[in-house]
């Protein structure tokens, strides 16, 4: 099975504090699998570590007010069709974050607010018909 993974979760220092998320027990998880690393922020150019951004009425801010829409949706739409060439069957992804929440993403304030929704990446992929998850759905598994 194919299954792309938010890089972080891999091990990958591209997070916006310059860290990972690597999960041991993803990684078990993911044993003879084919895996593809992602990270939306990195594709688009974006520095690592880099200022904290936000969904703000569905368009992704920096905490300075810088608008990424343009920069962030056209890697957004590159990694799908990527993806949907490759193959993907599924996309395991880090939760909160502005491209790969599945569910949960921070509210647009920069007050460490969480609320239910989605990321750029997890609705795109969701809308390109392949399956998403959080790491930590699997851990409840």
């Amino acid at each position: 099975m194919k299954i792309a993974v938010s890089a972080c979760l891999l091990g990958e220092n591209c997070r916006y504090d310059g860290k990972n998320c690597r999960d041991e027990e993803l990684l078990r998880f993911l044993e003879g699998h084919e895996v593809i690393p992602v990270c939306p922020e990195c594709k688009a150019g974006l520095p690592t570590p880099r200022t904290p951004i936000e969904l703000v009425d569905g368009k992704p801010f920096d905490r300075n007010g810088t608008d990424l829409s343009e920069q962030l949706e056209l890697a957004v739409d590159q990694t799908v069709s990527a993806l949907k060439e490759q193959g993907c069957e599924l996309a395991i992804l880090m939760e909160r974050s502005p491209t790969c929440g599945v569910s949960t993403i921070y509210d647009g304030t920069f007050t460490s607010k969480l609320i239910d929704g989605q990321g750029l990446l997890a609705h795109k992929l969701c809308e390109a018909n392949i399956p998403v998850m959080s790491k930590k759905s699997l851990h409840s598994c």
